[in-house]
């Protein structure tokens, strides 16, 4: 009886540990697709607006927002020049996970622009 009672305890404890860490996965995947909106939606307003209301990073900001996340960080300066660039944005995303409590996880994505596609037919 004991050794069934401790094997059922293993068992709940093993389903619990693998639903957390289903959990964890799923939240930076969240978080993974919202740096990449953000970094995709900055990139090229570094060049134009293209139509976004504010900057580069307000742009980063509002798809990281949509995205159910905050922007950390946006490395995604003003550029007029027709040379390609790069931006890199970082994204935290919070969550809440049963026994552990609230856990926060980040995610880094970039975007490559380069402006002489748009001269293309």
């Amino acid at each position: 009886m004991a050794v069934g009672l401790g094997v059922a305890g293993l068992v709940v404890a093993l389903g619990l540990a693998l639903a957390l860490v289903g959990a964890g996965l799923v939240a930076h995947a969240r978080a993974a697709a919202a740096a990449d909106a953000a970094a995709l939606a900055a990139a090229p307003v570094t060049f134009r607006p293209f139509g976004a209301a504010g900057g580069p990073r307000a742009e980063a900001q509002r798809f990281a927002a949509r995205n159910g996340a905050r922007l950390v960080a946006c490395s995604c300066p003003v550029n007029r020049s027709w040379d390609e660039r790069t931006v890199e944005v970082v994204v935290a995303r919070r969550l809440v996970l049963p026994v552990v409590g609230p856990v926060t996880v980040h995610a880094t994505s970039r975007a490559t622009f380069e402006p002489l596609l748009l001269l293309e037919p």
